[in-house]
């Protein structure tokens, strides 16, 4: 029962430090291209408690960590104008990507730091380590999903033809219906991306030693 406390403890912490840098970069990017809504909101912080929401953050990832599914989740998106940022639609994009690439940055790092310092798999800190590199893989996978009003659909419109958009447009409308359908449909592939993940991972680290 301890050990699984712990792991939920370690689950809930390694989440809001993930989630709070994930929306602290969509924030940053945006102010960095020239919309200061996220700021003018308080959105341009480090503060975890800006950007939880209730049930992206805490109770659906927790909920898959008790039963042993991946770990994925979300938080309070993030308010920024597309219209004032540079560059235009790939701005936006561009901003969308800084939350998922954050993700997948501190999933490598943490990946890196195991290889390199070899912690034993019976300590505290392995299981730091390998819930960091699950969960920030699920974040960066999930979130990646080109439908709105997740971030790869931003990446999505700045490709896609106009019709494509109009229709984006549409499903955004219907916003947390579109993520419950995503969880149902899309959370039982979601350990297929992550094997691939740690695969490259493994490569990428297994070139570096090599070389």
């Amino acid at each position: 029962m301890n050990t699984d406390i712990l792991y939920i403890a370690i689950v809930i912490v390694v989440i809001l430090l993930s989630m709070t840098l994930h929306e602290a970069m969509h924030a940053f990017t945006s102010y960095w291209l020239g919309d200061d809504t996220a700021k003018a909101q308080g959105r341009l912080t480090l503060n975890p408690i800006k950007h939880i929401d209730p049930f992206l953050t805490i109770i659906l990832p927790v909920t898959l960590a008790i039963i042993g599914a991946p770990i994925f989740g979300g938080a309070k998106p993030v308010p920024f104008n597309p219209q004032n940022v540079r560059w235009g639609e790939w701005g936006a994009a561009l901003v969308a990507l800084a939350g998922p690439l954050t993700n997948l940055i501190i999933a490598f790092v943490s990946f890196g730091i195991g290889v390199v310092v070899g912690i034993s798999s019976d300590t505290v800190g392995y299981q730091v380590l390998q819930t960091t590199i699950l969960v920030n893989l699920g974040f960066f996978i999930f979130n990646m999903i080109p439908l709105p009003p997740l971030d790869g659909s931003r990446v999505l419109y700045a490709l896609a033809p106009e019709f494509i958009r109009r229709g984006m447009e549409t499903i955004e409308r219907y916003g947390i219906v579109v993520v419950f359908a995503v969880i149902l449909l899309a959370g039982p592939s979601l350990s297929i991306f992550m094997r691939a993940a740690m695969n490259f991972f493994l490569v990428v680290f297994g070139h570096i030693f090599i070389s």
